[in-house]
Protein backbone atom coordinates (compact mmCIF):
# COMPACT_ATOMS: atom_id res chain seq x y z
CA UNK A 1 0.00 0.00 0.00
CA UNK A 2 1.36 3.41 -0.94
CA UNK A 3 2.13 6.05 1.67
CA UNK A 4 0.94 9.63 1.72
CA UNK A 5 2.49 12.19 4.04
CA UNK A 6 0.55 15.33 4.94
CA UNK A 7 2.60 18.11 6.53
CA UNK A 8 0.78 21.15 7.91
CA UNK A 9 2.67 24.41 8.26
CA UNK A 10 4.63 23.35 5.18
CA UNK A 11 6.30 26.74 4.70
CA UNK A 12 7.24 27.06 8.37
CA UNK A 13 10.75 26.48 9.67
CA UNK A 14 10.14 22.90 10.82
CA UNK A 15 7.51 22.09 8.21
CA UNK A 16 9.66 22.93 5.20
CA UNK A 17 12.67 21.20 6.77
CA UNK A 18 10.64 18.00 7.17
CA UNK A 19 9.71 18.24 3.49
CA UNK A 20 13.36 18.78 2.54
CA UNK A 21 14.33 15.72 4.60
CA UNK A 22 11.81 13.18 3.41
CA UNK A 23 11.90 11.05 0.28
CA UNK A 24 9.46 12.85 -2.00
CA UNK A 25 10.04 10.41 -4.86
CA UNK A 26 9.12 7.30 -2.86
CA UNK A 27 6.16 8.89 -1.07
CA UNK A 28 3.33 11.14 -2.15
CA UNK A 29 3.76 14.33 -0.16
CA UNK A 30 1.13 16.97 0.52
CA UNK A 31 1.93 20.27 2.21
CA UNK A 32 -0.54 22.72 3.76
CA UNK A 33 0.21 26.42 3.36
CA UNK A 34 -1.88 29.51 4.01
CA UNK A 35 -3.72 31.23 1.16
CA UNK A 36 -1.41 33.79 -0.40
CA UNK A 37 1.79 31.94 0.52
CA UNK A 38 4.18 30.80 -2.21
CA UNK A 39 5.17 27.11 -2.40
CA UNK A 40 8.89 26.80 -1.69
CA UNK A 41 9.86 23.25 -2.72
CA UNK A 42 9.58 21.08 -5.82
CA UNK A 43 8.07 17.61 -5.58
CA UNK A 44 5.42 18.62 -3.04
CA UNK A 45 1.68 18.81 -3.75
CA UNK A 46 0.69 22.02 -1.98
CA UNK A 47 -2.78 22.73 -0.68
CA UNK A 48 -4.05 26.12 0.48
CA UNK A 49 -5.95 26.11 3.74
CA UNK A 50 -6.30 27.40 7.29
CA UNK A 51 -6.27 25.04 10.26
CA UNK A 52 -8.96 27.16 11.93
CA UNK A 53 -11.34 26.49 9.00
CA UNK A 54 -12.11 22.79 8.65
CA UNK A 55 -13.64 22.93 5.19
CA UNK A 56 -10.46 24.44 3.73
CA UNK A 57 -8.55 21.37 4.94
CA UNK A 58 -10.73 18.66 3.41
CA UNK A 59 -9.21 18.71 -0.10
CA UNK A 60 -5.85 17.77 1.44
CA UNK A 61 -7.37 14.61 2.95
CA UNK A 62 -9.38 13.52 -0.09
CA UNK A 63 -8.51 10.55 -2.33
CA UNK A 64 -6.49 8.85 0.40
CA UNK A 65 -8.61 5.85 1.36
CA UNK A 66 -6.43 3.41 -0.62
CA UNK A 67 -3.25 4.65 1.09
CA UNK A 68 -1.52 4.73 4.45
CA UNK A 69 -1.74 8.37 5.48
CA UNK A 70 0.71 9.93 7.93
CA UNK A 71 -0.09 13.44 9.13
CA UNK A 72 2.64 15.59 10.71
CA UNK A 73 0.98 18.61 12.28
CA UNK A 74 3.54 21.39 12.63
CA UNK A 75 1.26 24.36 11.90
CA UNK A 76 1.00 26.75 14.80
CA UNK A 77 1.83 30.19 16.10
CA UNK A 78 4.88 30.79 18.28
CA UNK A 79 4.63 33.58 20.81
CA UNK A 80 7.01 34.97 23.41
CA UNK A 81 4.19 36.93 25.05
CA UNK A 82 2.85 36.02 28.46
CA UNK A 83 -0.86 36.04 27.59
CA UNK A 84 -2.99 33.78 25.40
CA UNK A 85 -4.32 35.87 22.54
CA UNK A 86 -7.49 34.87 20.71
CA UNK A 87 -5.55 34.15 17.51
CA UNK A 88 -2.98 32.04 19.38
CA UNK A 89 -5.78 29.95 20.89
CA UNK A 90 -7.65 29.64 17.60
CA UNK A 91 -4.61 28.34 15.73
CA UNK A 92 -2.79 26.26 18.34
CA UNK A 93 -5.73 24.72 20.18
CA UNK A 94 -8.80 24.78 17.95
CA UNK A 95 -6.68 24.27 14.83
CA UNK A 96 -5.17 21.14 16.36
CA UNK A 97 -8.65 19.88 17.27
CA UNK A 98 -9.72 20.35 13.64
CA UNK A 99 -6.75 18.29 12.44
CA UNK A 100 -7.50 15.57 15.02
CA UNK A 101 -11.15 15.40 13.91
CA UNK A 102 -10.18 15.06 10.25
CA UNK A 103 -7.61 12.38 11.07
CA UNK A 104 -10.40 10.41 12.75
CA UNK A 105 -12.83 10.98 9.90
CA UNK A 106 -10.40 9.97 7.18
CA UNK A 107 -8.94 7.12 9.24
CA UNK A 108 -5.31 8.13 8.86
CA UNK A 109 -2.56 5.65 9.70
CA UNK A 110 -0.89 7.98 12.20
CA UNK A 111 -0.87 11.57 13.43
CA UNK A 112 2.38 13.08 14.69
CA UNK A 113 1.65 16.22 16.67
CA UNK A 114 4.49 18.69 17.15
CA UNK A 115 4.03 20.06 20.66
CA UNK A 116 6.83 21.78 22.60
CA UNK A 117 8.94 21.26 25.68
CA UNK A 118 7.18 24.38 26.98
CA UNK A 119 4.05 22.26 27.43
CA UNK A 120 5.89 20.23 30.09
CA UNK A 121 5.76 21.64 33.64
CA UNK A 122 9.15 23.06 34.68
CA UNK A 123 9.46 21.20 37.98
CA UNK A 124 12.23 22.02 40.44
CA UNK A 125 15.30 23.91 39.20
CA UNK A 126 17.67 20.91 39.31
CA UNK A 127 15.10 18.32 38.22
CA UNK A 128 15.72 16.42 34.96
CA UNK A 129 12.58 16.84 32.88
CA UNK A 130 11.19 13.77 31.12
CA UNK A 131 8.03 12.94 29.24
CA UNK A 132 4.73 13.25 31.11
CA UNK A 133 1.34 11.73 30.31
CA UNK A 134 -1.00 14.58 31.22
CA UNK A 135 -0.96 18.24 30.23
CA UNK A 136 -2.76 21.30 31.57
CA UNK A 137 -2.43 25.00 30.72
CA UNK A 138 -2.64 25.68 34.45
CA UNK A 139 0.72 23.96 35.03
CA UNK A 140 2.83 26.05 32.63
CA UNK A 141 3.79 29.71 32.15
CA UNK A 142 3.27 31.80 29.02
CA UNK A 143 0.64 32.00 26.30
CA UNK A 144 2.44 29.69 23.88
CA UNK A 145 3.08 27.04 26.55
CA UNK A 146 -0.55 27.11 27.69
CA UNK A 147 -1.93 26.59 24.19
CA UNK A 148 0.54 23.80 23.42
CA UNK A 149 -0.32 22.06 26.69
CA UNK A 150 -4.04 22.17 25.97
CA UNK A 151 -3.58 21.02 22.38
CA UNK A 152 -1.30 18.17 23.46
CA UNK A 153 -3.95 16.88 25.84
CA UNK A 154 -6.51 16.96 23.01
CA UNK A 155 -4.22 14.72 20.96
CA UNK A 156 -3.57 12.31 23.83
CA UNK A 157 -7.30 12.09 24.62
CA UNK A 158 -7.94 11.22 20.97
CA UNK A 159 -5.27 8.51 21.19
CA UNK A 160 -7.08 7.00 24.17
CA UNK A 161 -10.25 6.98 22.08
CA UNK A 162 -8.56 5.05 19.27
CA UNK A 163 -6.66 7.50 17.05
CA UNK A 164 -3.09 6.39 16.38
CA UNK A 165 -1.29 9.53 17.50
CA UNK A 166 2.22 10.33 18.74
CA UNK A 167 3.48 13.59 20.28
CA UNK A 168 6.95 15.10 19.95
CA UNK A 169 8.29 17.94 22.11
CA UNK A 170 11.11 19.95 20.46
CA UNK A 171 13.19 22.33 22.56
CA UNK A 172 14.40 25.70 21.15
CA UNK A 173 14.65 25.16 17.40
CA UNK A 174 17.54 26.71 15.48
CA UNK A 175 19.00 26.09 12.04
CA UNK A 176 18.84 26.89 8.32
CA UNK A 177 15.77 27.11 6.04
CA UNK A 178 13.75 29.53 8.17
CA UNK A 179 11.39 31.81 6.26
CA UNK A 180 8.89 32.33 9.07
CA UNK A 181 10.76 34.58 11.50
CA UNK A 182 12.25 32.18 14.05
CA UNK A 183 13.34 34.28 17.06
CA UNK A 184 16.62 32.39 17.50
CA UNK A 185 17.53 32.70 13.84
CA UNK A 186 16.70 36.41 14.10
CA UNK A 187 19.09 36.67 17.07
CA UNK A 188 21.97 35.25 15.01
CA UNK A 189 21.02 37.31 11.97
CA UNK A 190 20.97 40.54 13.98
CA UNK A 191 24.33 39.72 15.56
CA UNK A 192 26.01 38.91 12.24
CA UNK A 193 24.68 42.18 10.79
CA UNK A 194 25.93 44.15 13.80
CA UNK A 195 22.40 45.10 14.85
CA UNK A 196 22.46 43.40 18.26
CA UNK A 197 23.63 45.91 20.90
CA UNK A 198 23.84 43.39 23.78
CA UNK A 199 22.87 39.91 24.87
CA UNK A 200 21.33 38.60 28.08
CA UNK A 201 22.89 36.37 30.69
CA UNK A 202 20.95 33.12 30.40
CA UNK A 203 20.36 30.31 27.99
CA UNK A 204 18.22 27.39 26.97
CA UNK A 205 18.24 23.96 25.36
CA UNK A 206 18.76 24.59 21.64
CA UNK A 207 18.33 21.91 18.96
CA UNK A 208 18.91 21.73 15.21
CA UNK A 209 15.73 21.94 13.13
CA UNK A 210 17.04 19.12 10.92
CA UNK A 211 17.34 16.80 13.92
CA UNK A 212 13.78 17.65 14.95
CA UNK A 213 12.63 16.93 11.38
CA UNK A 214 14.30 13.52 11.49
CA UNK A 215 12.73 12.94 14.91
CA UNK A 216 9.26 13.69 13.54
CA UNK A 217 9.73 11.25 10.67
CA UNK A 218 11.07 8.60 13.05
CA UNK A 219 8.07 9.16 15.32
CA UNK A 220 5.79 8.55 12.34
CA UNK A 221 7.47 5.21 11.65
CA UNK A 222 8.71 3.97 15.04
CA UNK A 223 6.85 5.85 17.75
CA UNK A 224 4.37 4.10 20.01
CA UNK A 225 0.71 5.09 19.94
CA UNK A 226 -0.22 7.56 22.66
CA UNK A 227 3.40 8.22 23.66
CA UNK A 228 5.35 11.48 23.88
CA UNK A 229 9.00 12.02 22.89
CA UNK A 230 11.25 14.93 23.87
CA UNK A 231 13.45 16.11 20.97
CA UNK A 232 16.03 18.19 22.80
CA UNK A 233 19.78 18.70 22.75
CA UNK A 234 21.50 20.42 25.70
CA UNK A 235 21.81 23.79 27.43
CA UNK A 236 23.73 26.60 25.77
CA UNK A 237 24.19 30.11 27.07
CA UNK A 238 23.18 32.90 24.70
CA UNK A 239 26.74 34.26 24.90
CA UNK A 240 28.01 30.80 23.80
CA UNK A 241 25.71 30.85 20.76
CA UNK A 242 26.92 34.32 19.76
CA UNK A 243 30.54 33.35 20.47
CA UNK A 244 30.25 30.49 17.98
CA UNK A 245 28.66 32.88 15.47
CA UNK A 246 31.60 35.26 15.98
CA UNK A 247 34.09 32.47 15.27
CA UNK A 248 32.21 31.50 12.10
CA UNK A 249 31.57 34.90 10.53
CA UNK A 250 33.31 37.51 12.64
CA UNK A 251 31.55 40.19 14.63
CA UNK A 252 32.12 42.53 17.49
CA UNK A 253 32.13 41.61 21.14
CA UNK A 254 28.94 42.79 22.79
CA UNK A 255 28.12 43.27 26.48
CA UNK A 256 26.25 40.60 28.43
CA UNK A 257 23.47 42.14 30.49
CA UNK A 258 22.63 40.59 33.86
CA UNK A 259 19.02 39.40 34.06
CA UNK A 260 17.94 42.14 36.47
CA UNK A 261 19.17 44.80 34.06
CA UNK A 262 17.49 43.10 31.09
CA UNK A 263 14.18 43.01 32.96
CA UNK A 264 14.49 46.72 33.75
CA UNK A 265 15.29 47.49 30.09
CA UNK A 266 12.53 45.25 28.65
CA UNK A 267 9.76 47.92 28.52
CA UNK A 268 12.09 50.33 26.71
CA UNK A 269 13.24 47.65 24.25
CA UNK A 270 9.62 46.78 23.54
CA UNK A 271 8.76 50.43 22.93
CA UNK A 272 11.76 50.89 20.65
CA UNK A 273 10.72 47.82 18.64
CA UNK A 274 7.19 49.21 18.30
CA UNK A 275 8.53 52.52 16.99
CA UNK A 276 10.69 50.69 14.45
CA UNK A 277 7.77 48.36 13.64
CA UNK A 278 9.94 45.39 14.54
CA UNK A 279 9.30 42.38 16.73
CA UNK A 280 11.14 42.56 20.08
CA UNK A 281 13.68 39.82 20.71
CA UNK A 282 13.20 40.02 24.45
CA UNK A 283 9.93 40.09 26.36
CA UNK A 284 9.18 39.41 30.01
CA UNK A 285 8.23 35.85 29.09
CA UNK A 286 11.31 35.18 26.93
CA UNK A 287 13.52 36.44 29.75
CA UNK A 288 11.73 34.08 32.13
CA UNK A 289 12.44 31.23 29.70
CA UNK A 290 16.17 31.98 29.63
CA UNK A 291 16.33 31.36 33.40
CA UNK A 292 13.88 28.44 33.53
CA UNK A 293 14.68 24.76 34.05
CA UNK A 294 15.71 23.31 30.68
CA UNK A 295 17.26 20.03 31.79
CA UNK A 296 15.33 17.97 29.25
CA UNK A 297 16.16 14.32 28.71
CA UNK A 298 15.89 12.92 25.18
CA UNK A 299 16.84 9.43 26.36
CA UNK A 300 13.46 7.97 25.40
CA UNK A 301 13.60 9.39 21.87
CA UNK A 302 17.18 8.16 21.46
CA UNK A 303 16.27 4.67 22.61
CA UNK A 304 12.98 4.25 20.73
CA UNK A 305 13.37 6.55 17.70
CA UNK A 306 17.13 6.51 17.13
CA UNK A 307 17.23 10.25 17.79
CA UNK A 308 20.75 11.74 17.93
CA UNK A 309 21.09 15.56 17.92
CA UNK A 310 24.18 17.14 16.38
CA UNK A 311 26.62 19.63 17.91
CA UNK A 312 25.24 23.16 17.93
CA UNK A 313 28.42 24.48 16.29
CA UNK A 314 27.43 22.76 13.06
CA UNK A 315 23.94 24.19 13.39
CA UNK A 316 25.14 27.78 13.78
CA UNK A 317 27.68 27.48 10.99
CA UNK A 318 25.05 26.11 8.59
CA UNK A 319 22.54 28.75 9.69
CA UNK A 320 24.96 31.60 8.94
CA UNK A 321 25.89 30.05 5.60
CA UNK A 322 22.19 29.78 4.71
CA UNK A 323 21.52 33.39 5.80
CA UNK A 324 24.35 34.63 3.59
CA UNK A 325 23.08 32.62 0.61
CA UNK A 326 19.59 34.01 1.17
CA UNK A 327 20.93 37.55 1.35
CA UNK A 328 22.84 37.12 -1.92
CA UNK A 329 19.75 35.64 -3.58
CA UNK A 330 17.62 38.60 -2.52
CA UNK A 331 20.31 41.02 -3.71
CA UNK A 332 20.31 39.42 -7.18
CA UNK A 333 16.53 39.58 -7.40
CA UNK A 334 16.45 43.24 -6.45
Amino acid sequence: MKKIYIVTGANGHLGNTILRTMDKVKNQVRGLILPGETPCLAGVNYYYGDVTKTETLRPMFENTFDSQVYVIHTAGLISIENQVSDKLYQVNVLGTKNIVDLCKEYKVKRLVYVSSVHAIPEGEKEETLKEVSHFSPDNVVGGYAKTKAEATQIVLDAAKEGLDAVVVHPSGILGPYDNSGNHLVQLIKDYVKGKLPACVKGGYDFVDVRDVALGCLSAAEKGKKGECYILSNKHYEIKEILGIAKNVSGGKKIPVLPMWMAKMAEPFLRKAAQIKKERPLYTRYSLHTLKSNDKFSHEKATKELGYNPRDIRTTISDTIFWLKRLSLKKAKIS
